[in-house]
């Protein structure tokens, strides 16, 4: 009998886990993965648009009370 097809519980578990956490790993790097130039320029641009946005406004009209 060939005990070629064994396969043992601890490392089956094991490598389920280290997958799982690689996944994780990969989730939150796509998520959280800018660093600190990124993230200055992204805040850079979304001020300039925000400015830009607040720059087309158009006024509230005041009531002649």
């Amino acid at each position: 009998m060939a005990d070629d097809n064994v396969i043992k519980f601890g490392k089956a578990k094991k490598s389920l886990a280290r997958k799982a956490k690689s996944k994780k790993s990969a989730e939150n790097r796509a998520r959280f993965g800018l660093n600190k130039a990124e993230k200055n320029k992204r805040a850079e641009l979304t001020k300039k648009m925000q400015a830009k946005l607040d720059a087309h406004k158009r006024d509230k009209p005041t009531d002649p009370e």
